[in-house]
């Protein structure tokens, strides 16, 4: 199961980011968990200023935008 983090104060692209990732990850048949980070200051802890962002395992895989479905597909496939 990968663990995701999506950073962002709730807005809609940050809304919209954790729908695409559960879209694609059940379009996949990827297990994922999905939590959602609004505080501020947890959000600047991983060193993100612009939101939405991810966090796969860890590891921030996308900051700033709305990412593409292909940029999703990748992160969960890659």
């Amino acid at each position: 199961m990968k663990d995701i983090k999506v950073l962002g104060p709730g807005c809609s692209n940050c809304r919209n980011t954790a729908a695409l990732l559960e879209t694609v990850a059940r379009e996949k048949g990827i297990a994922i968990h999905i939590t959602k980070v609004e505080d501020l200051q947890d959000i600047m802890a991983y060193g993100i200023m612009s939101t939405p962002g991810i966090v796969l395992d860890g590891k921030v895989v996308h900051a700033g935008g709305m990412p593409s479905r292909a940029k999703v597909e990748g992160i969960l496939v890659g």
